[in-house]
């Protein structure tokens, strides 16, 4: 055995990262699909979470990343108020050279063989069209599209519940939940980022973007004359004078060890998954006195759309149910402020908990 795959089965079996249920190795050799199903908990309902289409470097990556992300789920699930557990699956390849149709059906098989214990949905190089393949061999599957069923594009519901974490972070931090005249920075303006953009203008707010893709800054400049400037990269918009709120919504890893000592901004609330590079981060945050309102909660708006197709997909009952992450992460500050931890870890203890009540209320029955 490796040492990489001898650290998957500690993490799975032994350490505070693992606990997962179940964890399902797919293999297909006719349409030549590789793939990962991780179930972390089904305390609160079947588990819930998006497939991921990535090039792995090893077998042994993909299912470390598998558990990782099933993991965060279930506390995404719980701090959202859904009642699903947290599932995620890895299929490895480069989407744009392997994937086929009947790589897809194959996959959806794997799902529809769990029985509903698993509901997957679209992640990184999965999309809409993917997903409405995948269904043809699974009903547990949603963001498909409306021509199929489903809700369609998440990034609406997204872009809004990191909006209202904005708010939230406001009130908190300066005693009303107004962003007009905040000049708020965002890093990734793609799908969810652009909507963004969208909520912070009508409220007039000062919004300085950077993207990668100059395309991308390009067409937020055409939309809004005014009102939105841009900058060369992420290390000049952390750096931006009078940074009111720093939104990373693009790569995971944006907090880390060299740009949290340069950040001006005083609150950190953006769409990007996985935000925090490493343990300890939030405390450096914290002794900085930036406030950070947790990823996996305001960035719930996409899988409280998905967890709604099971259901019938109603816009608007999605949008209410999205406007509570306002409440959500105001209730994060308070646990944080009482408890005297940042609020990443009160988010956790939160999620935690909930999970935890949930289990026993179900040994009980």
């Amino acid at each position: 055995m490796t040492d990489v795959s001898a650290g998957v089965l500690h993490t799975l079996f032994h350490s505070d990262q693992g606990g997962h249920e179940q964890v399902v190795l797919c293999q297909d050799r006719a349409s030549g699909l590789k793939a990962v199903i991780a179930i972390h908990s089904t305390a609160l309902g079947p588990a819930l979470g998006g497939t991921r289409f990535y090039p792995y470097a090893t077998e042994e990556e993909a299912v470390a990343d598998a558990l990782n992300l099933a993991r965060g789920m279930s506390y995404k699930n719980a701090m959202a108020g859904l009642d699903h557990g947290g599932g995620k699956a890895v299929i490895i390849g480069d989407p744009d050279t392997v994937k086929t149709e009947e790589l897809l059906l194959a996959y959806g098989r794997f799902v529809a063989s769990l029985g509903g214990r698993y509901v997957t949905a679209c992640d990184v190089g999965t999309y809409v069209a993917d997903m409405d393949v995948v269904a043809r061999e699974c009903r547990w599957t949603t963001g498909r599209s409306p021509e199929n069923g489903g809700a369609g594009d998440s990034s609406v519901l997204t872009s809004f519940g990191v909006y209202q974490g904005m708010r939230a972070s406001a009130q908190h931090l300066w005693g009303s939940p107004s962003l007009a005249g905040r000049k708020i920075g965002i890093a990734g303006v793609g799908k969810v980022g652009h909507h963004l953009v969208e909520h912070l203008r009508a409220e007039g707010a000062e919004v300085v973007v950077t993207d990668v893709r100059e395309e991308a800054v390009g067409r937020i400049l055409a939309a809004h004359p005014t009102g939105v400037t841009a900058v060369a990269d992420t290390a000049t918009l952390i750096r931006a004078e009078g940074l009111d709120i720093y939104a990373p919504c693009a790569l995971g890893g944006a907090l880390n060890d060299d740009t949290v000592p340069a950040l001006t901004a005083k609150v950190v609330c953006g769409a990007a998954n996985n935000q925090l590079a490493h343990p300890g981060v939030e405390k450096d945050l914290a002794d900085r006195g930036i406030l950070y309102a947790p990823d996996y909660v305001v960035n719930a708006g996409g899988v409280i759309q998905v967890a709604d197709e099971l259901h019938g997909f109603d816009f608007e009952r999605c949008k209410a149910k999205a406007a509570r992450i306002y409440d959500t992460t105001l209730a994060i500050f308070a646990r944080a402020k009482s408890d005297g931890i940042p609020p990443a870890a009160a988010a956790d203890r939160i999620a935690e908990q909930r999970m935890h009540e949930a289990a026993a209320a179900r040994r009980a029955r």
